[in-house]
């Protein structure tokens, strides 16, 4: 990672609460304006949803359960299944709002061996997928790093992401040859397209020209705004490497105080309003929906249903017909029975960010279902999943940013911090090769990276799947061991600013770098000494007896 690239990584780590309260400030000015009205939201029920979808959420697209390869649906759902009875699926202590709270849902996280996921000041690690050809990680004993139907279930998401892989290519190379066409003949989008019109960008909330200032990744608040391209982001035009699958699993059953959607109406809300963060940007996201079997019902003619059988046959006894106020009220009736089956489904909520004018769209997902979020819908748009009656898993397949979240960045940044100590083993004595302020600082930082990054963050939480999954046991013994060597070498460095022989200017510089570097450290660790006492996960957090 380059010098100005570190710089910006911590400036982000720090503007993080001032983000949120940016955000929080947003949210109040807008529940403000709308007082107690609610921004209309349409649903497949509605007329003009679909032109609402063409117009103003281009970027999302459905493959409907039916159209899967065949063979796939059993694959994906025995391994979420599989996942949930090993217990792999855990409630996480994230960061809202200046509170640490306990997630709704259960997760885990899926995929390239070394990759983590980091969001609301939690990092995950993930349970490594086996592709094709791949044994695994193995123990000292040989022992594979998960049990055989571990390994079976995480191939099948291998699979299933290997399709959307591919699948999200074809769908956004095919939206982008019908917008050219489009924009060539002038002409209106074809209905189910997913087209993007100029016209319907147009209308957005002036207060969006006032979060220009928002970093586009932080994951903390809206993203900016910004009109559709008639093709596809070049990024976007190769195929695309889907690195990680967050799983989720929601019970309402078991959720307790559900919140209603604020804005809209929707109803209550399993996962609210966000962006999804640190994700490579423009970058697509693929989700599955499976939702667990329902009890066995009666499929059968209800009494209700028999009756209304019963009084047809008896018209048509006595040869009468259906009078036109008996086929409206029974196609009102049909339509009211439609929009009750829409709110006992799981469904996707999908706004503009920060926008009261635009309806809100609401996408009912029946089990098997898919839908992919391309181009710029996760910037520009916020979405939120709705609760349905039943159980419900998810397999949300994105490309996470991995410029400083994977195993390897991390043991080369321990390596580049432990290049300046040199050990003598004669005297046994260890000492440190350079005493420049800048060489000092970057040691310094890395030091503070791998304890509350890495360390900490795997203490904490992460090590919780090491029940089922030991891949990362031994990388994380040796970077704390590399940690210890870290605190060995901030010790030297006090030593050589006390000791009054060293240059007095030099001695003042090297001190500010310690200073700073402590004090950055004392907060850190003071923040999660009060992460620990808010809940004690199934893993108690535990750190070295040095700390």
């Amino acid at each position: 990672m380059k010098p100005r690239q570190r710089k910006q990584y911590f400036r982000n780590m720090k503007r993080s609460d001032d983000s949120e309260r940016e955000k929080r400030r947003k949210r109040r000015r807008l529940l403000q304006e709308l007082g107690e009205q609610r921004i209309p939201y349409l649903s497949p029920t509605d007329p003009g949803f679909q032109d609402l979808w063409d117009s103003s959420y281009a970027g999302l697209a459905l493959r409907q359960s039916g159209t899967l390869p065949e063979g796939l649906h059993e694959k994906v759902q025995s391994a979420l299944l599989t996942l949930q009875r090993h217990g792999c699926l855990l409630r996480d202590l994230v960061r809202v709002r200046d509170r640490d709270v306990f997630t709704a849902v259960s997760r885990a996280l899926v995929g390239q061996p070394g990759y983590t996921y980091r969001y609301l000041d939690t990092r995950l690690f993930t349970i490594p997928w086996h592709c094709e050809g791949e044994e695994g990680q193995k123990d000292e004993k040989g022992k594979p790093c998960c049990d055989s139907d571990l390994r079976d279930a995480c191939k099948a998401l291998w699979e299933l992401n290997q399709f959307f892989c591919s699948d999200v290519k074809q769908q956004t190379n095919a939206r982008g040859v019908k917008r050219t066409r489009s924009d060539t003949e002038n002409s209106e989008d074809a209905p189910g397209e997913g087209m993007c019109e100029e016209e319907s960008v147009k209308d957005r909330l002036v207060e969006e020209k006032t979060i220009e200032e928002e970093e586009e990744d932080s994951g903390q608040g809206c993203s900016h705004s910004s009109p559709p391209s008639s093709t596809p982001p070049a990024a976007q035009a190769s195929l695309v490497q889907f690195n990680v699958t967050l799983i989720n699993y929601m019970n309402p059953a078991a959720m307790t105080q559900l919140k209603e959607e604020p804005y809209y109406g929707m109803g209550k809300m399993a996962v609210g309003w966000h962006h999804d963060e640190n994700l490579v940007p423009l970058s697509p996201v693929a989700v599955y929906s499976y939702s667990c079997p329902a009890e066995p019902k009666n499929e059968g003619v209800t009494e209700k249903d028999g009756e209304g059988k019963s009084k047809e046959k008896e018209r048509e006894a006595k040869g009468e017909g259906t009078s036109t106020e008996e086929v409206k009220k029974e196609g009102e009736a049909s339509v009211k029975e439609d929009v009750e089956k829409e709110k006992t489904c799981w469904r996707v909520g999908l706004k503009v960010a920060w926008d009261i004018h635009t309806p809100g769209l609401a996408l009912p997902l029946q089990s098997g279902d898919c839908y992919y979020m391309t181009d710029d819908l996760n910037r520009t748009h916020q979405h939120c999943v709705l609760a349905g009656d039943t159980a419900r898993f998810s397999s949300t397949h994105r490309v996470a940013q991995c410029c400083t979240g994977t195993l390897d960045y991390i043991q080369k940044r321990c390596s580049e911090a432990l290049e300046n100590l040199h050990s003598d083993p004669e005297k046994n004595a260890k000492s440190l090769i350079s005493l420049l302020p800048s060489i000092l600082q970057r040691i310094e930082d890395i030091h503070n990276e791998v304890e509350f990054e890495w360390l900490r963050q795997y203490w904490f939480q992460g090590r919780r799947y090491a029940r089922f999954c030991s891949w990362w046991t031994k990388p994380m013994e040796q970077m704390e061991k590399d940690w210890k060597e870290m605190e060995r070498m901030t010790q030297l460095l006090l030593v050589v600013v006390e000791d009054e022989a060293t240059a007095q200017e030099n001695r003042r510089e090297m001190a500010d770098v310690l200073l700073n570097a402590l004090t950055d450290r004392q907060q850190h660790r003071q923040t999660w000494r009060d992460r620990e006492r808010v809940g004690v996960l199934s893993a108690p957090f535990s750190a070295p007896s040095c700390v």
